[in-house]
């Protein structure tokens, strides 16, 4: 996706990835926002050229700050193959064709079947062409065949649609699928959901240190996290946040690895800290984590992504690594 395209699109009823946008959709607020976003869009394709010129990305600081101040949307796949592990991933297996001959177990393909059309129905990259959808179904029936821990989760189609979205390229969503499941994140997607139940008990554990009043009233009010937070983390914030705000994540998610998913969700709290507060129910309360795509610092995802790197302070991968041991599940 150009700039142009993204300019082009922000006055319009979809978004720049070809999602509708609801009834309530501030355009004035967005537009505010994409006036300057679009500046600052053009100075960093031109950092990345000057810098990157080779597209080497090897893990270094430079490229970690640089990812943290967005990847130029045309070099994301390239970029997101390289730093993720996908690319090393790819040379040391089976090619994604040879993978894609396997799929031939009917009970997989008629659940990844029933999802399809439930995947971004207001999309309209997916609704109106025949070719995105086909692609994630190969993608999740070969990730499904090559995973039989996991097979085909729901969720799991969230994340690859929108990697094709981004992408275009069948292959690289296969590959980056994997290395998210396989390599990257903790077991959500097992028939245990254990690394998705520790990880809310780690989330609860960051929440009640980090801000002890918004961990008690949660847990007045009677919200377990899984309630609130459980497309968090299995959708890796697709759906939850606007869709330029999640490919910033994933940019660093990418990088930097899940920890990240934790910095987005005490960021979020945090933001919306006076919102949880004011809540008495739980139906109030469910409704402002449902809600929280809207709020004017999450729509900036500029300013949102350097949120999420001041806000929760501290948080390096081996203090999740300690609390993921604490609260293991098997």
């Amino acid at each position: 996706m150009t700039q142009t395209f993204m300019a082009q699109t922000s006055y319009s009823k979809t978004d720049e990835y070809g999602f509708e946008r609801s009834g309530s959709f501030d355009y004035a607020s967005y537009t505010s926002f994409m006036s300057q976003y679009m500046l600052i869009l053009t100075r960093r394709a031109q950092r990345w050229n000057a810098v990157f010129s080779g597209r080497n990305f090897r893990k270094s600081n430079i490229l970690k700050r640089f990812i943290r101040k967005g990847i130029p949307s045309n070099l994301r796949s390239t970029c997101w193959m390289a730093v993720s592990g996908a690319e090393r991933l790819k040379s040391q297996s089976v090619s994604y064709p040879q993978l894609k001959l396997c799929s031939n177990n009917r009970h997989i393909l008629e659940a990844i079947e029933i999802d399809l059309p439930r995947t971004f129905p207001d999309n309209i990259f997916f609704f109106n062409q025949e070719n995105l959808p086909n692609m994630l179904y190969h993608v999740l029936a070969t990730f499904a065949h090559q995973n039989p821990e996991v097979g085909y989760c729901q969720g799991l189609n969230y994340i690859a649609g929108l990697i094709l979205l981004v992408t275009k390229d069948e292959a690289i969503a296969f590959w980056l699928l994997k290395t998210l499941v396989d390599e990257i994140l903790p077991k959500y997607y097992v028939k245990t959901m254990s690394g998705l139940l520790t990880d809310f008990d780690v989330l609860d554990e960051l929440v009640r240190t980090s801000d002890p009043v918004v961990h008690r009233h949660v847990l007045n009010v009677g919200m377990p996290w899984a309630m609130g937070t459980t497309r968090w983390f299995v959708c890796l914030y697709v759906d939850v946040l606007p869709t330029e705000t999640v490919l910033r994540v994933w940019d660093c998610l990418f990088f930097e690895g899940s920890k990240i998913l934790f910095r987005v969700a005490l960021t979020l709290i945090k933001i919306h800290r006076n919102l949880i507060l004011q809540t008495s129910d739980l139906s109030d309360l469910t409704a402002v984590f449902k809600n929280m795509k809207s709020h004017p610092r999450v729509i900036n995802c500029h300013e949102f992504m350097k949120d999420i790197f001041e806000i929760p302070g501290s948080l390096p991968g081996s203090k999740i690594l300690k609390l993921r041991a604490k609260y293991h599940r098997d």
